[in-house]
C-alpha cells in the first residue's frame, strides 16, 4: 500500500484534499487538532499533564541552545536517552516549584523585575541609541514577545524563592565540618594478603555435563546481539561545496578585490626619538618639548649617522631608547596615524624634515628599511579562493540541497543511489550496526536518532530508506538496512570454551574465598603466623592502586579497636585479608583550604536539604514521571 502511495503521490494528494477540506468546514479544525496535539502523557504534576510533544519540543530547544554555546559537542551526548530523561526531570521540577509558588502566593515586585531588566547585560543589545527597547529586534532574535519573556522571568524568580529559604538556612558547625572532613581524609595503615582465583584454577576440574548445566543456567550471558548491515549517505557542507561550480571570472574578480588580504602587506622599520608632551601638558610645557625636539632634529639632520647615539641619550621612550630608537618592522594600522603617515612618506635612510606631533609628544623619525608587500600570483591562491567562494555559496545552497535530499530518499524508498547521484554523494556501508552507538563510532553511526530511524519498523521490515535525519550542525543522513540478524542465543558448541573459562573462574574464586576465610580465622587466633605484605597507607584520595572494595574494607574497621583483622570478598577477583594496623589523621590543612572545605560541606548539606524538601513537594503535588528511567549504559564486561 505504501508503494502505491509513493508511486501515485500527486494523485493521492488531490484526492485527500477533496476529502479532508470539507470535513474541516463541517466539523472544525479543532476536532482534528486535539487528538494529534495532545500526545502521550509522560508525566503529571498537580493534576496537569506533560505530554510527549511538549517534552520533545523542550528537549529540541535545549539541544539547540547547547549547540549554539558549544558547536563542537558530540551530538550523541545530546541525543542520548539519559539526556532526554534529564530534560523531563527538569520540566517536572519546574512545574512542582511553580505549583508551590502559586499556592504560597509568592510574587516578584515590579521594582525587582525592573532592576533585572536594567542590569541584565544580555538585554543591552536590544536597546536603541535613544534608550528605547527595540521590540521587533527582540522578537526576531528570541522568537518570543517581551511580555512572554517578562512572564517567564517573573515565574522563574518566583520559583527560586521556593527553595531560597531552605537553601540559605543550611548551617554546619565547625565541629561537624571537622568531623566530616576528617572522616573523608582519614588514612589507614594496612598489611594485606591476596588470594587470587588464578592461583587456584589448576585445582578446578569440570565435566562436560557441568559445563552444559552452567550454560543453561546462565544462557543470557551467551547472546549474540541483533545487528544489521547498512548503506547510508550523508549530506553536509563539504558535499554541497562539491556541487557548486565557480567560474573563472568570479575567481579573478575576488582575487583583485582581496589582493591585499591574500598577500603580505608592506612592512617598514623605523627608529625614533621621542620628547614626551602628553595631552594634559600645559602650553608652555608643550612648547619646551617641541623646542627640544627641533634642536635634536637639527643635530641628527646635520650628522645622520649619530641618530642611534642621540636616541640613546635623549629619547624619552623607555622601550626603544636603549636600542637606539629602533621600533622594528611595523605595518599600517599598528601606529597612531600622524606617526604612521610620516613613516610611510619617508624613503629608506631618510629622516623626517620636521618633528611629528602625536598624543605622546614630539617625534623625530628615521626610516631604516622597507619590506615591500607581496601579493601571491593568482595561480598560487586560486584553490583557496575557490574554496572560500564555494563555502560562501554553500551556506545559501544547503537548505535547497537538504530539501532535495529529503525528497530523493523518500521518493525512491528502496535505494539510496538516486539521492547519491542527484547530489553527488557517496553511498557508504557499515556492518554489525546495532541500536546503540558502538564504542568509537563517529558521524551518523554515533547518532542515536539515526540508529532509531534505521531500526524503525518500516526500515527494518521492508528495508526502506529512513527519512533524512539531522545528525549534526548542517548534517543530514539517511540509511537503509540491507541485511538484518536478530538477537540470538549462541549454541553451546560455539561458546563451550567461553563457558569453561567462566565456570573455572567462578569455582577458583570460591576456592580462593574459602582459603582466605580459613587464613583469616587462623591469623586472628595466632597473629604471629600471618604472612602479610609490607605496610600500605590507604585513603579515599590515595588508593595505592587497590580496589575500592578493599579500601572500603580497611576504612570500615572500628578505629577504636585497632589493630583489627578484616576479610574482603572481591568476588571474581578472589579474597583479601587485611590487618588494619592504625589510623593516621589527616595532615593539617592550610587555613584557606580548611575554610573552603567547610564551605563545601555547608553547600553539600544545603543540597541535601534542598533535595529532601523537593521530594516532599513532589509528594504534595503528586508528581509522577510515567516513562521508565533510563539506566546509564554499562561496559560489556560489567553486564
Amino acid at each position: 500500500m505504501f508503494d502505491f502511495f509513493r508511486k501515485y503521490n500527486k494523485v493521492m494528494m488531490v484526492v485527500l484534499f477533496l476529502l479532508i477540506i470539507p470535513s474541516f468546514v463541517l466539523f472544525g479544525v479543532e476536532r482534528f487538532m486535539d487528538g494529534n496535539q495532545k500526545g502521550e502523557v509522560v508525566a503529571k504534576v498537580d493534576g496537569r499533564d506533560i505530554t510527549r510533544p511538549e517534552w520533545d519540543a523542550r528537549h529540541r530547544n535545549e539541544v539547540d541552545r547547547i549547540r549554539q554555546q558549544m558547536p563542537n559537542i558530540d551530538a550523541a551526548v545530546l541525543d542520548s536517552d539519559m539526556a532526554r530523561y534529564g530534560t523531563l526531570e527538569r520540566m517536572v521540577r519546574e512545574r512542582v516549584l511553580a505549583a508551590e509558588a502559586a499556592k504560597s502566593h509568592l510574587s516578584v515586585p515590579d521594582e525587582r523585575l525592573a532592576r533585572y531588566f536594567a542590569q541584565e547585560p544580555g538585554l543591552a543589545s536590544f536597546r536603541k541609541p535613544d534608550g528605547k527597547f527595540d521590540r521587533e529586534l527582540f522578537m526576531r532574535a528570541t522568537g518570543q514577545t517581551p511580555e512572554q519573556y517578562e512572564a517567564a522571568v517573573r515565574g522563574e524568580m518566583a520559583t527560586q524563592q521556593v527553595m531560597l529559604g531552605v537553601h540559605a538556612g543550611a548551617f554546619v558547625s565547625k565541629a561537624q565540618a571537622d568531623a566530616t572532613v576528617g572522616a573523608f581524609y582519614e588514612r589507614r595503615e594496612v598489611q594485606l594478603a591476596r588470594f587470587k582465583p588464578e592461583d587456584f584454577a589448576s585445582k578446578v576440574s569440570v565435566s562436560d555435563a557441568e559445563l552444559e548445566s552452567y550454560y543453561k543456567e546462565h544462557v543470557a550471558q551467551f547472546q549474540a546481539p541483533e545487528e544489521a548491515s547498512i548503506q547510508y549517505v550523508v549530506l553536509d557542507m563539504d558535499a554541497v561545496k562539491k556541487g557548486i561550480s565557480v567560474n573563472e571570472a568570479d575567481l579573478k574578480t575576488y582575487y583583485e578585490q582581496n589582493s591585499a588580504r591574500l598577500g603580505t602587506p608592506e612592512e617598514r622599520r623605523a627608529s625614533h626619538i621621542l620628547i614626551t608632551a602628553p595631552s594634559t601638558a600645559s602650553a608652555d610645557e608643550k612648547a619646551k618639548a617641541k623646542a627640544k625636539a627641533e634642536e635634536l632634529l637639527a643635530q641628527v639632520l646635520a650628522a645622520p649617522a649619530t641618530f642611534a647615539d642621540v636616541a640613546r641619550k635623549n629619547s624619552q621612550d623607555p622601550g626603544s631608547a636603549e636600542k637606539g630608537g629602533d621600533l622594528d618592522f611595523v605595518t599600517r594600522g599598528a601606529m597612531v596615524k600622524p606617526f604612521e603617515d610620516a613613516v610611510f612618506a619617508l624613503k629608506k635612510g631618510e629622516i623626517s624634515s620636521k618633528v611629528v606631533e602625536t598624543e605622546f609628544g614630539y617625534h623625530i623619525i628615521k626610516l631604516d628599511d622597507i619590506k615591500p608587500g607581496v601579493v601571491p600570483p593568482f595561480d598560487k591562491v586560486r584553490a583557496s579562493i575557490e574554496n572560500d567562494l564555494r563555502a560562501q555559496q554553500a551556506t545559501a545552497e544547503f537548505a535547497k540541497a537538504a530539501e532535495a535530499f529529503s525528497d530523493a530518499v523518500y521518493q525512491q524508498a528502496d535505494s539510496l543511489q538516486p539521492a547519491a547521484d542527484k547530489l553527488k554523494l557517496t553511498v557508504q556501508t557499515a556492518t554489525k550496526v546495532g541500536r546503540q552507538p558502538a564504542p568509537g563510532a563517529a558521524g551518523a553511526l554515533s547518532n542515536r536518532n539515526f540508529l532509531n530511524a534505521l531500526f524503525a519498523p518500516d526500515s527494518l521490515e521492508r528495508k526502506h530508506n529512513t527519512e533524512a535525519v539531522e545528525v549534526g550542525a548542517n548534517q543530514l543522513a539517511a540509511g537503509r538496512i540491507t541485511q538484518y540478524a536478530p538477537a540470538r542465543t549462541l549454541p553451546f558448541t560455539e561458546v563451550k570454551e567461553q563457558v569453561r573459562a567462566q565456570l573455572v573462574n567462578v569455582r577458583a574464586a570460591e576456592l580462593a574465598r574459602k582459603e582466605g576465610e580459613a587464613k583469616l580465622a587462623a591469623w586472628q587466633a595466632d597473629p604471629k603466623s600471618a604472612q602479610l605484605g609490607s605496610p600500605l597507607v590507604l585513603s579515599r584520595t590515595d588508593t595505592q592502586g587497590q580496589s575500592q572494595q578493599l579500601v572500603d574494607g580497611a576504612l570500615r574497621a572500628d578505629g577504636t579497636k585497632l589493630p583489627a583483622w578484616v576479610g574482603v570478598n572481591l568476588a571474581a577477583q578472589g579474597y583479601a585479608v587485611l590487618r588494619v594496623n592504625k589510623s593516621l589523621p589527616r595532615e593539617a590543612a592550610a587555613p584557606e583550604v580548611a575554610q573552603r572545605e567547610a564551605a563545601q560541606i555547608t553547600q553539600s548539606v544545603a543540597g541535601a536539604e534542598d533535595l529532601a524538601y523537593y521530594e516532599l513537594l513532589k509528594a504534595r503535588y503528586k508528581a509522577q514521571i510515567l516513562v521508565p528511567r533510563v539506566a546509564e549504559a554499562l561496559p560489556a564486561a560489567a553486564r
